[in-house]
């Protein structure tokens, strides 16, 4: 929990992979959530313009800068080639949300250096473990 928390206050840009303009969505209810305790929001999903106001990419090779951490809303199957993204790019954490489970991608992202937060929600560890 102490790693987690630290981790949650030391990044400020999130690039959320699969963020969802539908507002009953839990990729767009969790990132409304952070972009209010003061993330930078970088969304990421295909055939979108924009969500929460910020402008979307349709990949994290598209985004204009590197962010401080990816955060996955995408299917398990999706995360191997998310994590050769992440490592292309430099980006070093990577936060796969409740469900989203891939033991062998999680295990090449912390060979390459990459923190790996695996099968739990930041908006509720950040609600319970930095005392939001």
């Amino acid at each position: 929990p102490d790693d987690i928390c630290k981790l949650l206050r030391e990044v400020h840009s999130v690039a959320v992979v699969g963020l969802s303009p539908n507002a009953s969505r839990p990729s767009f209810r969790v990132a409304q959530a952070l972009q209010g305790f003061g993330y930078r929001i970088l969304p990421v999903r295909p055939l979108v313009a924009e969500v929460l106001g910020e402008k979307a990419y349709p990949d994290l090779e598209s985004l204009p800068e590197v962010p401080d951490i990816v955060d996955v809303f995408r299917a398990s199957e999706h995360v191997p080639a998310i994590v050769e993204s992440c490592i292309r790019l430099g980006i070093k954490n990577l936060w796969l949300q409740d469900g989203v489970v891939h033991e062998a991608a999680a295990l090449r992202a912390q060979q390459a250096g990459i923190t790996v937060v695996m099968d739990r929600c930041m908006f509720r560890d950040y609600v319970q473990l930095c005392n939001a």
